[in-house]
């Protein structure tokens, strides 16, 4: 079952990306260690962010921990985050995740199978007890005694905690994008994402 919240979408961004023309030395810095798309773009998550330079500045150590730093193995982290995109309707995060998902080795058939929810044919009893704890995260703001026990079976209390925190740190980023109105950009898609 879908836990996903459904709210209407700004019809168009609140707030942009900050044109390069209008980047401070300060802005310029902060940019220098954004990730970079293909074509050497910086994405717009983080043009639109660094209009708060201060935030910005803390904000990306703390993402790329969990993203690139964290125990939790990449198919695990990826399919938390496209469970939490769904959940929350958050579009960009989706898009922007697809492609890092299937490069962790998550199928087109998991994906296929993120918005059926926990009790979907197919998953794993570990894949299951990830997408359950995503849906409780998500819905109850904890994780049930039988969720915490079964992920308990898997992983320590580093990856414990961790698992907490990504889902809590993705809920914040779709915070952020869908209320500023943050458009996926071209080149990316939502393959899978249904649109409300």
């Amino acid at each position: 079952m879908s836990q996903r919240h459904e709210a209407a979408r700004p019809a168009r961004p609140r707030l942009t990306p900050l044109p390069e023309a209008q980047w401070e030395a300060r802005t310029r810095e902060l940019l220098t260690i954004a990730p970079r798309d293909p074509g050497g773009g910086v994405p717009n998550i983080f043009t639109t962010l660094v209009r708060h330079p201060d935030l910005y500045e803390q904000f990306l150590p703390f993402g790329g921990q969990l993203l690139v730093g964290g125990r939790l193995p990449g198919e695990l982290r990826e399919l938390l985050i496209l469970r939490t995109a769904w959940n929350t309707g958050a579009r960009y995060e989706w898009g922007r995740h697809l492609p890092l998902a299937r490069a962790e080795g998550v199928t087109d058939a998991d994906i296929d199978r993120v918005g059926e929810g926990p009790e979907a044919p197919g998953w794993t009893g570990l894949q299951r007890h990830l997408i359950r704890a995503a849906d409780e995260l998500n819905r109850d703001a904890t994780v049930s005694d039988t969720t915490w026990e079964g992920l308990a079976e898997h992983f320590g209390e580093a990856e414990l905690i961790e698992i907490v925190m990504l889902v809590g740190q993705y809920h914040m980023v779709a915070f952020f994008l869908k209320a500023t109105g943050v458009e996926l950009e071209p080149g990316f898609d939502a393959t899978g994402f249904a649109e409300s």
